[in-house]
């Protein structure tokens, strides 16, 4: 997946404490008042609408995984720390469901990433569907990376997974790969129509 700069500041929660609507609410009220933005210039710089905003820091909508990252990049906070559920947890089953072709899309230059269950915010995993849309690796303008971990699975056509240690990983659909998400990384496609994929990432 693309890269998400996280700041190593800047206000933050232990990572034993998965925030609720109302805390996580209230975080992001505070952070955009420290940092003197008010609900609009906020709303813009994390590219949502102000009234989806003011329903987040008043606990009225449940935002999908993407929004709360952006907001927490835009207000520099801490995500990985957010998504991270407590072991003490007193929730004993949790579920998200999506349904064929009606996940959350998120487009890049050499990407168009389906995110999955995003609904549900205080996980660690986050599994999408990707379409390839990079043929050549020049296409990144820099190595994509980000903490935790990676696991992909090539649902179909062919593709060449590049990364900073080790030979080109040319793949078909069926194989599968798991890497360091730290490590530098990028996929282009090699079959006539772009490849896809399922990626789950496990933040770290």
């Amino acid at each position: 997946m693309e890269p998400v700069q996280i700041e190593e500041s800047g206000i933050a929660i232990e990572a034993n404490e998965a925030p609720d609507g109302e805390v996580l609410g209230k975080m992001i009220r505070d952070a955009r008042k420290e940092k003197g933005l008010t609900l609009e210039e906020a709303a813009r710089a994390a590219a949502i609408g102000r009234s989806t905003l003011s329903k987040i820091e008043n606990n009225q909508t449940r935002p999908s995984f993407e929004i709360i990252r952006r907001l927490m990049q835009t207000l520099e906070l801490e995500t990985p720390q957010l998504f991270v559920q407590s072991a003490q947890s007193d929730i004993s089953g949790r579920r998200d469901f999506t349904r064929k072709g009606q996940g959350e899309h998120k487009e890049t230059t050499t990407y168009d990433h389906e995110l999955l269950c995003s609904e549900l915010t205080s996980k660690r995993m986050v599994p999408y569907i990707s379409t390839i849309k990079a043929r050549d690796v020049t296409e990144f303008e820099s190595w994509v990376r980000h903490r935790g971990e990676e696991f992909m699975f090539v649902l179909s056509g062919e593709l060449t997974l590049y990364t900073e240690h080790y030979r080109p990983l040319k793949m078909q659909a069926g194989d599968s790969v798991y890497y360091d998400s730290g490590m530098g990384h990028g996929c282009v496609s090699t079959s006539e129509e772009d490849a896809t994929v399922l990626w789950v990432s496990l933040e770290g």
